[in-house]
């Protein structure tokens, strides 16, 4: 996902709230919406502190765009 408009729209979808922040939690209920992916909250917050630049426990926009940049 290079583009990146898809890839905002791919953050707003993950922000259930829309505040700006993907929290563990919704990037959990992301996972299991994909069907193929089951992970426990532990696991989802060990998932976002490996991409959490600035050690907030959630991933800005600009985190989120960081990783899938690569």
């Amino acid at each position: 996902m290079a583009d990146i408009e898809e890839a905002r729209k791919e953050f707003q979808r993950i922000d259930g709230d829309g505040d700006g922040f993907i929290t563990a939690a919704e990037f959990r209920t992301a996972l299991a919406q994909g069907g193929d992916w089951n992970v426990t909250e532990s696991v989802a917050e060990v998932l976002i502190k490996a991409r959490d630049l600035d050690g907030d426990k959630v991933l800005s926009f600009d985190e989120f765009w960081a990783y899938l940049d690569k």
